[in-house]
């Protein structure tokens, strides 16, 4: 077995940079060679079918050689791999990333910084703040804005509702303590009072924030949606001011710039001033929407974001960067304290004449990688311009998108988009009657189908209780073309299957 010496061989550092430098282009070279040769975005290989493969290899066998490691990793991961670069990639919120990025994430992996403390980033450290700072400004938060990088929207929305819970405890006591009526009432007996109003189309990790916060589940109310799956604020107003009634204490209210199964932007003035009204923490999850944040076209679609107590950013969704890549921000910079722990051996707490920038005092993470160097170079090598003209294009092939999916018989779709999603369902002929049940397999077929194929990936979702399509488009390079040959391959799918099956069940229900 290899012993430490062959293990030194393989540490990076001084006298193995020329190891490294062939290592690393090997492994460029490799996935440059498989990229260019990727004719769909997926093979269709089943779990049943590249287990095996998987589970076959000897991890207490090493090979002993990058390139035959490079070769057998081919076989298992490159060879059936996912390609969201693909035009015909249309599922998740998954974007192609552009090379000024994945040039940022070769350098902060073989420099390995740490973002928690200035004595393991230094100019990282710096960096990351700035891009906060510009994040910030082009949101309009303030000078007293600050936030931090985060591994994505998910912990982005935890810790936003962690403040929020926290400042909102902070009222209650205060409130309590101005009035004189008695003792403060300790946070276990706050706690149970506090809710959360966001749309029914937001995103699940609200409700997840709140169980994880002590909060539970039904913490959280959903508020309705118009036609156009947007919050309705006369809703809103209504369950705020039941809230007040009651005695409950509204710690957030969450507004969705960029819904995940619609791309719904919620009316974001109106649902600040009700904020403003009755004083909640008002919270905008735009993981999806931020890249509006670059757009010299459609800035105007988030008017109102810079009104909020905290916002959700993922640049890895819509600024083209690779996973991972999110920032939750804050209005006002000291309500990042609820997140700070002094440890002695870490980050200990110093006099105001000698602070030391470490970013660990506004996390909930610890270690963390220098993502933010991915967009630093994104930014200095395109410019913010050229992301917001990418991200402008997908949301204009998503309108051409819809209007060739209203007028084309074989699909109804849901609503017209205003970022970048289509949402769909295949539909019979009108002269064929066919049970709502059935039209939902047949759909669900067609997804299936169209994965194994390898030649799309779409995805799918549910909307009033039957079974839908969806196009999530985040790639400028996939064309109308591109749509369309998948609307005909999904109706192919679809109309085959109905084809099977419609005769036995109209047999089963004459015999019935």
């Amino acid at each position: 077995m290899p012993g430490a010496a062959d293990g030194r061989a393989h540490l990076f550092n001084d006298r193995t940079a020329e190891r490294y430098r062939r290592s690393v282009t090997g492994g460029v070279d490799l996935v440059a060679a498989t990229v260019a040769r990727t004719d769909r975005p997926f093979t269709g290989v089943t779990p049943a079918q590249l287990a095996p493969e998987i589970s076959g290899i000897d991890l207490e066998r090493p090979l002993g050689d990058a390139g035959a490691a490079l070769e057998e990793l081919k076989g298992v991961y490159l060879k059936d791999a996912v390609y969201f670069h693909h035009p015909r990639y249309l599922a998740h919120l998954n974007c192609p990333v552009v090379i000024p990025a994945l040039l940022g994430e070769a350098v902060l992996s073989a420099v390995n910084s740490s973002l928690d403390t200035w004595d393991q980033s230094a100019g990282g450290t710096l960096i990351e703040r700035r891009l906060i700072d510009w994040t910030a400004e082009r949101i309009g938060l303030g000078e007293a804005a600050d936030g931090i990088f985060t591994s994505g929207g998910t912990q982005s929305n935890l810790q936003a509702m962690l403040l929020a819970r926290d400042e909102a405890c902070k009222l209650v006591e205060k409130e309590a303590a101005a009035t004189g009526s008695g003792e403060i009432p300790p946070k276990s007996a706050i706690l149970p009072r506090l809710r959360i109003l966001t749309s029914e189309a937001s995103h699940f990790s609200i409700q997840k924030a709140a169980a994880i916060l002590g909060l539970g589940y039904e913490a959280v109310i959903p508020v309705p949606c118009d036609q156009d799956r947007r919050m309705r604020t006369v809703a809103l107003a209504r369950e705020l001011d039941r809230c007040h009634r009651e005695n409950q204490v509204v710690m957030a209210v969450v507004a969705t710039a960029g819904t995940t199964d619609f791309g719904s932007i919620d009316p974001l003035p109106e649902i600040a001033g009700l904020c403003a009204r009755y004083g909640s923490w008002l919270h905008v999850d735009a993981a999806y929407g931020c890249g509006l944040l670059a757009s010299t076209t459609r800035r105007h679609l988030l008017n109102g974001i810079e009104r909020a107590d905290s916002v959700t950013v993922d640049y890895h969704k819509s600024f083209f960067q690779p996973v991972s890549s999110s920032a939750v921000l804050v209005r006002d910079r000291a309500t990042l304290s609820h997140a700070t722990y002094h440890a002695d051996y870490l980050n200990p707490e110093r006099s105001a004449e000698n602070l030391i920038p470490n970013q660990v005092d506004k996390s909930i993470q610890t270690t963390r990688r220098f993502d933010a160097l991915k967009l630093w170079l994104t930014l200095r090598i395109m410019g913010a311009d050229a992301i917001g003209a990418l991200f402008d294009e997908v949301v204009d092939r998503a309108a051409e998108g819809w209007s060739l999916l209203d007028t084309d018989p074989r699909y109804e779709v849901v609503t017209q988009p205003q970022l970048s999603t289509l949402v769909f369902r295949y539909v019979p002929p009108a002269d064929e009657t066919c049970d709502p049940a059935l039209v939902d397999r047949a759909n669900l077929h067609a997804r299936e189908a169209l994965a194994a194929s390898g030649e799309a990936v779409v995805a799918g979702t549910v909307v009033d209780g039957r079974h839908y399509l969806k196009f999530t488009l985040l790639n400028p390079e996939t064309s109308l073309s591109d749509i369309a040959f998948v609307l005909d391959l999904l109706a192919e799918h679809a109309g085959q299957y109905l084809a099977l099956h419609i005769e036995p069940e109209l047999s089963h229900s004459r015999a019935s």
